[in-house]
Parts: structure tokens; sequence; C-alpha cells
């Protein structure tokens, strides 16, 4: 049932598009701009800093025609901006900007926007801007990153578990150390080969080139990757030294150096993610590793006690639910408190909270997150209840009171209860030993009682650390408000919809040119220029724009358009059904004289 789940959460979890982290802040020159000679670079401004890539940049003349650029760089401003040269001499018209970068945390983002030289051209060209995403690479690449999440969660919680909890015949872990190890190295594997094509947008079959995988391994991702490829190898001894423990307990060196590994595993992603970009870095990161390390502990060791309960109930001593019950609670700690810290710097407002994709993640982890402390504080019960039990039926007086010297030794019977019996070092012979005293007929129902709780405390920590991966490739809303206070949309994607209204009134004649932008389904933004009868720019006192889904009879859903000085523009518009929508268009262009203007356009899902 819980592989069910789990399987049907990456599935689920793989289908939707990435969200890039870096949002793009400004570009020079501006969106729609109307240049009198043409620029000699181009620079993209990000909210955070980004890697380039050997094709960030594709520049198309008003044929559409690629031009040649040079090489793409960080500008002035440091390694938050993408700059790349222009040939000297450009020809008069419309040139279309396709880029694509990858953000500081390790996800690609990409976008499109206009500039003219001159004036703008008088037709548009559809031009091929380039890959945005290869949806097969996409999912694949998800779904590696959620099992590199689940395998880490189950190695370090399981090792942990044997280490600080001490069960009986460690060995019985075995098969869980062993799957979360090579879980984890198949999955990191299969990131690091991936990875070219992710970064690029190309199909899976693009990951087979030399040159892109040589280049991944230039990159802060892989290089992260590289180093948990390195780690893996040595914490393979690491488990086989642990494995031979049996009763022993293991070594201090041999911890510490468990513990070192344990955190560089978790470095690797604090290192490539969030954590490595925006504000705070050095004590986000610190935040990241903890937090990786404490959701690791409790998942990871709630999956070894529900293994343990289940090969071996009437086994397990009492103390080891019991050592895992306080190692849970001090994990749980370490969990609010980073979790606290780190939705505070990627929200940035109490508005983000219900205006942003992130937030309603971070809403939904947050009800997860309340189920899971809900079977937690069950789970305690259940082994304060085992504990008690045990300790009544272990007997009163087990100690003469005439035995000059006594030393106490454990015994434990085949009931799993650790007895404690006298044990004479001196003196005359002691009296026969009691008989084995058993826990009684409740401690089967409380271990019982135990199981379930900690199997719904597995079956919501893998929701939980599910959610913590969606929110690991969601647009933060702190970097989310940055973009949206540097003005209208510098990132358009190519996808976006260009929609012509010729128009006639009081003698003057034009076209209007709208943008939407994406064209989908939820929130759009919206350009839209006047053009005159010779093709050139013209300003009108009003233009208003409006929407109706005649099928559905939702409508008019007035746009708000807004005059930006050379355009007409807003961010706000929502369509929220596919289908086809009847745009108004209404411009005024003198005190007495407006038409009005309608065209069907199709919206997508």
């Amino acid at each position: 049932m819980l592989l069910g789940s789990v399987l049907v959460l990456l599935l689920f979890g793989g289908a939707g598009a990435a969200s890039a982290h870096a949002a793009l802040r400004a570009t020079d020159p501006k969106d729609g701009a109307v240049l009198k000679s043409a620029p000699r670079d181009i620079t993209l401004t990000f909210t955070e800093s980004v890697g380039l890539l050997d094709d960030s940049f594709r520049v198309l003349d008003p044929d559409g025609k690629r031009l040649k650029v040079g090489d793409a760089g960080h500008g002035a401003g440091g390694s938050d901006t993408a700059r790349v040269s222009l040939p000297a001499k450009l020809a008069q018209g419309t040139y279309t900007v396709a880029w694509r970068v990858v953000s500081a945390d390790s996800h690609p983002v990409s976008g499109a926007f206009t500039f003219s030289v001159g004036k703008p051209s008088p037709a548009i060209v559809v031009a091929d801007t380039g890959p945005t995403e290869n949806p097969a690479t996409e999912s694949l690449f998800n779904m590696g990153r959620y099992l590199a999440y689940l395998a880490a969660a189950l190695l370090i919680g399981t090792a942990v578990f044997v280490t600080a909890c001490r069960p009986p015949e460690p060995a019985r872990l075995r098969r869980l150390l062993w799957a979360g190890w090579g879980t984890l190295l198949g999955s990191t594997v299969f990131l690091l080969v991936l990875r070219a094509p992710y970064e690029s947008g190309a199909g899976p079959a693009s990951a087979f080139s030399l040159k892109a995988f040589e280049r991944t391994l230039t990159t802060r991702p892989g290089e992260a990757l590289l180093v948990r490829l390195a780690l893996l190898l040595v914490a393979y001894f690491f488990v086989v030294r642990l494995l031979r423990l049996g009763e022993q307990r293991l070594p201090r060196a041999w911890q510490a150096a468990g513990g070192a590994l344990a955190v560089g595993l978790a470095l690797t992603w604090a290192a490539a993610e969030h954590a490595s970009a925006g504000i705070q870095v050095p004590v986000a990161m610190t935040s990241a590793v903890l937090h990786v390390l404490a959701m690791s502990v409790w998942l990871g060791g709630l999956a070894a006690l529900l293994s343990t309960l289940y090969r071996a109930p009437s086994q397990l001593p009492a103390a080891v639910p019991a050592r895992f019950s306080r190692l849970a609670f001090a994990s749980v700690t370490v969990l609010v408190g980073t979790g606290v810290y780190q939705s505070w710097r990627g929200l940035g407002s109490w508005g983000a909270v219900t205006g942003t994709t992130y937030g309603h993640l971070l809403v939904l982890k947050l009800l997860a997150v309340t189920l899971l402390l809900a079977a937690a504080r069950l789970s305690r019960q259940w082994t304060g209840r085992l504990v008690k039990v045990t300790a009544e039926a272990v007997p009163a007086a087990v100690v003469r009171e005439n035995a000059p010297a006594v030393a106490v030794r454990e015994k434990a019977p085949a009931a799993g209860v650790r007895e404690m019996v006298p044990e004479r070092v001196g003196g005359p012979p002691s009296a026969p030993e009691p008989a084995p005293v058993t826990p009684g007929p409740a401690a089967p129902a409380y271990r019982h009682g135990l199981h379930r709780s900690v199997l719904a405390e597995v079956a919501v920590g893998v929701v939980v650390l599910v959610l913590s991966t969606v929110l690991s490739g969601t647009l933060p809303g702190r970097a989310q408000a940055e973009a949206a206070e540097a003005g209208p949309a510098t990132g358009g994607l190519p996808t976006a919809s260009v929609t012509n209204l010729p128009f006639a009134v009081g003698g003057a004649t034009g076209k209007v040119q709208i943008t939407l932008d994406p064209g989908r389904t939820g929130d759009n933004s919206v350009q839209a220029l006047v053009y005159a009868a010779d093709g050139g720019l013209a300003t009108v006192p009003e233009l208003r724009l409006s929407f109706t889904l005649p099928a559905k009879e939702i409508g008019p859903i007035d746009a708000g358009l807004k005059n930006r000085g050379g355009y007409w523009g807003t961010n706000d518009l929502t369509l929220p059904l596919a289908g086809d929508w009847r745009m108004k268009a209404t411009i005024r262009v003198s005190d007495v004289d407006q038409i009005s203007v309608t065209k069907t356009v199709r919206i997508v899902g």
C-alpha cells in the first residue's frame, strides 16, 4: 500500500510543469521598446544569480532569421545578469530575443521579448525561438529528484535508527539500508546524465552527447551531484560496518564518520537549491542542511521502526521505540524551527501565502505536517503504554535483603522483556532464580497499536516529503514579488498569443497589436501597441479591452489596461476557463471619436 502511494505521488508530482526560481527583473532594451539606433548589447537582470548555457541567447531578425551574436556572459551588474553582444549593424524592424539560463538553485528558466529598431515591422513574423521544456525530460528529471529525496531519508534515517536506538538484530534492516543506498546512487547517476537535456530543454536522447555531459560536470549542480556520488562510495563501507554490529554499539569514531557523511549528503542539496541563492545564504544553507537531516532522521527512522515491528514484533524491547520517540521529538523541534525560517525567507510577506503557488503549496505542507504530528503523538502514547506495562511486569523485589553484595544483570526472555535478576558476586549461594516474568496480555495489543500508528506516520510522511520536493521546484513568493515590482512582463514565453485588430474611425486608420502572455488559463499579462497607417507607433487617449466567453456565459472581464508610456498593458488579467473568448477592444482617438473592434481568440488550458 505504501509503495503504491509513493508511485502515485511520483507520477502526479512529475506531471506538472517545472517552475523556475530566477525571475526576470528587467531587460535592456526594454520589452516592446522602439529605438532610434541599434543597441550594441542585450542585458537581462534577474532576481538571483544565474548560470549561462552555450545557447542562452537566440536573436531573430525581422524576417525570422537567426542573428550571429557573441558568446553569452555576465554583465557589469554581476552574476545576476546575462549579456550578449549584437552585430554592428541591424536593419530596421522588430527583433525577437529568446533566452534561457539556469537559476542559482539549478532550475532552468526561459522566456522571450521584442524590441524594434527605427520602427516596428509592419507584419509579425512567426519565428522559432527555440525549445521551452521537453515534457519527457522534465518528468523523468523530476521523478529522479523525488526518488533521491526518498532514498536519502531512508538511508540516513535507518542508519541513525540502528546507531541510536540499538534494535535487536540490526541485520534485519539490511534490505532497508541497501535499498536507500542503492536507490540514492542510481538516482544520482540518473540526474547527472539527464542534467544537460533538462537545462537545455532538449529530449532525453540528447543526454548521450559527450560535449553536453562534459559541460554539466563544470556547473555547480553537476559538481554537487559528483560530490554526492563520492560520498555514497564512502558510505558503502559505513553501511557494511554498521551491519556487522550485532548487539555491540558503534564506536564513536565511526559515529563521527557517519555524522560527517550525513551532513555532506545534505549539503549536496543545500548547495544546489533554494538556500544557495537569495538573502542570508550562509544561514539559509545551515537551515537547509538541518531541515534535510531532521526530516531524514524522522521519516527514515519511522520506516526502520515499522520494518522492525513488522518482522519481529514480539522480540522488540520497549526501550527501542522509547529511544526513537525521544529522537523523533528532537527532529520535530528542529523541523519546526528551520521550517519557520525557510517559510519566511521564501514568502517574504503574508500576501504571498494566498497570492502565490509557493504559498499554496506551503499551506498544504503545513496541513500534512499537522496530520503527521497527530500521528506522532499517537505513537508516543502507544510507546508510553508499552514501556509502562513492561516495567510493571518486572518483579518489584529482585534482590534479597540479606544479600551482602549483589550485581544486577540483564536477561532477555523470549517474550522480549528486559528483565532484571540478581547475580551474586560474593557470600553464600543465592536462592534459585525466579521464573521469567512476561509482560502480560496487554503488551501485544500495545505493540499492534504502535505498529498501526507508525504506519500512518510513514504514509503521511511520504506526502510531506513529496510536497517538500515540489516546493523546491516552485518559484518562491519573495522572488515573484520582486519580479512583479520591476513592471510589466519582461519574460514573456514564446507561446504568447499575438492578435492584430485593424480599425478606422474619425479619419484615422491603424491597428492594435495585442499580446497575451502566455495565452492560457489563469493569470496573463497583456501588452497592446497602437500602430498608425504608416506602421509607426501611435498614441491614443484611451484603450479598453474586455473578454467574454459566450459558451459559458462568462464576462465581460475588463482587462484594466493602463497607459505605460508608449504602450498599454496590465499583469492582472485572469481567464478562468479554456475556450474561444471574444476579445473586444475599444479605441478612442479623440474626444468624440471611438470605435470597438471584436475578434475571437483561443485560450488553452
